[in-house]
């Protein structure tokens, strides 16, 4: 006899503020009825947090403070011990997200090495010999956005062989320069990275001109920290030896899920940055970074 147990929630896009209701219903369905021993329902919030490999050896301390870090976890009841008789049944229900003592709901992450999660998960005890069922779904928390404004932080930047970093020999370098600007760099999460950035001159032609949005987690406790960063996205503006003089416009869009405001707490910290990457025909990647602040306004 199979029974399918399900979680709906009104909300389609399932993106909850915190002290908002989460409501909906538990659906059941089976050919015929179903005896069983209750049915709840479980709101959990987790941070994983995770050790890349190149860290694992160097932090063996670590692996006691690389637990879960619990941000709710409450439960409510939705139908007592009984029968649900054959056919679809629906069970109402409602849950407010709510936390309990001073704790913080971070937004809702998914990352490589920090991962910030909220889901419902829906029980039903069976009797004996019958298996207990279980039906998880992940909803989205968002913070409330800040009332405060944005000051815009526009950003200039000139790229050449002598503004780079890390370069062994500067002499064997092409001679270039490409100026540019981005409009801010404290960003508001729900709007675009804008800017332009103009290629003034190359000796060797360009291959492509591309944005990457990274991400830098860091884990930690009094042992070390772990940083890593890791690419989010990657969008090429311009392709090809473009013509030397034209504004190229720099636009992106902040991918949901995959970017959170900046969050910086005792355990974690989770930052963005992004680099405007230009490849020259003969191979050389010219990289300058922009360190990112998000937030949610």
């Amino acid at each position: 006899m199979s029974v399918i147990l399900d979680i709906r929630l009104k909300r389609a896009n399932k993106v909850y503020h915190e002290a908002e209701v989460l409501a909906g219903v538990v659906v059941i369905t089976s050919k015929e009825a179903v005896q069983h021993q209750g049915i709840s329902l479980t709101m959990e919030g987790l941070v994983n947090l995770q050790l890349s490999s190149k860290s694992v050896g160097v932090f063996e301390a670590f692996y006691n403070s690389v637990k879960p870090i619990q941000l709710i976890n409450s439960n409510i009841e939705v139908a007592k011990p009984g029968k649900v008789p054959g056919g679809k049944t629906e069970i109402p229900f409602e849950f407010p997200l709510q936390v309990k003592g001073n704790k913080v709901l971070y937004e809702t992450y998914h990352g490589v090495f920090v991962n910030i999660q909220y889901t419902l998960r829906c029980d039903m005890r069976r009797p004996l010999l019958a298996k207990d069922l279980s039906k998880t779904c992940e909803f989205i928390h968002v913070l409330q956005p800040q009332k405060s404004k944005v000051q815009p932080s526009p950003v200039d930047f000139t790229i050449s062989p002598e503004t780079l970093q890390n370069v062994k020999e500067r002499n064997s370098l092409p001679k270039f320069l490409v100026r540019g600007h981005l409009d801010a760099t404290n960003c508001v999460i729900t709007q675009p990275l804008t800017g332009e950035l103009v290629v003034e001159s190359s000796e060797v032609a360009i291959k492509s001109i591309e944005l990457q949005l990274v991400r830098v987690e860091t884990c930690g406790c009094a042992e070390g920290y772990a940083r890593d960063a890791t690419e989010i996205q990657n969008i090429q503006i311009a392709e090809g030896d473009v013509c030397h003089g034209l504004p190229i416009p720099i636009y992106m869009v902040f991918p949901r899920l995959f970017t959170c405001p900046t969050l910086e707490t005792t355990n974690f910290n989770v930052e963005f940055e992004m680099n405007v990457v230009i490849v020259l025909h003969d191979d050389h990647l010219i990289t300058e970074n922009f360190p990112l602040k998000l937030c949610r306004v």
